[in-house]
């Protein structure tokens, strides 16, 4: 493994944004999703089919209001509080901490609404992954992160290998001192505690993105990382 020096971007540099009752900080903006110039506020571009990232937090009984997806895979992490789920797909789903909902819109596409149903703010990380392939079906399904490993929610080719892509995406929740590494390139997101990335500390809302990554937690923390797999 190559111990690197990774590029840092961090959360609280980028200005907040929202919609309905939802405010969030986009870290990751394809430009050929989003426009040429959507990286002018500091945002990253992506890696491979991997699109768009969003540090996202709800108002108190705050919900994005019933809206529609097609053609994306659309993963939401859960890290703090509970989501009530609403839609064409899993429709009465409520999803809790550490949660992680894949939802695949294909070419037949899906609607949904996301409702924080607490008297506190709540906060989920959600990714979008263009698929390998147009017009498949919609699907959808919920994982539960394993403590103290990485739990793989989406990609990879494998039989038992649920929305097949290139893109491949794990979480960790890690507790203090544990250690896990990936080879090659990749971006990660740290949406909870702190680690120290090779030789750099890091610690939560910032994204990293290199060659290699050998991760220690100095706290516990909820990782996710998403590598491009060349086969």
């Amino acid at each position: 493994m190559n111990i690197a020096t990774h590029r840092i971007l961090q959360r609280d540099s980028l200005s907040e944004t929202g919609f309905a009752g939802l405010r969030e900080h986009q870290l990751v903006k394809a430009p050929h999703v989003f426009g040429s110039s959507v990286n002018s506020d500091g945002s990253w571009a992506g890696l491979g089919n991997f699109v768009y990232l969003a540090d996202a937090r709800f108002m108190p009984r705050g919900e994005t209001k019933l809206h529609s997806h097609k053609e994306v895979d659309v993963i939401s992490v859960m890290v703090e509080g509970n989501i009530a789920h609403q839609g064409s797909l899993g429709h009465g789903e409520d999803l809790k901490l550490n949660d992680v909902q894949v939802q695949r819109a294909g070419g037949e596409g899906f609607s949904h609404n996301e409702i924080n149903p607490d008297d506190d703010w709540n906060r989920m990380i959600q990714l979008w992954v263009l698929p390998e392939n147009s017009g498949q079906p919609a699907s959808y399904k919920v994982y539960q992160s394993i403590n103290g490993m990485p739990t793989r929610i989406y990609g990879g080719f494998g039989k038992n290998d649920a929305f097949h892509s290139r893109t491949q995406i794990d979480v960790a929740l890690l507790q203090k001192n544990q250690t896990i590494n990936f080879d090659g390139e990749f971006m990660a997101y740290i949406s909870r505690g702190k680690g120290q990335a090779n030789t750099q500390p890091i610690t939560e809302g910032d994204m990293l993105s290199g060659e290699d990554l050998l991760f220690t937690a100095t706290e516990d923390a909820q990782l996710i990382i998403i590598q491009n797999l060349t086969i």
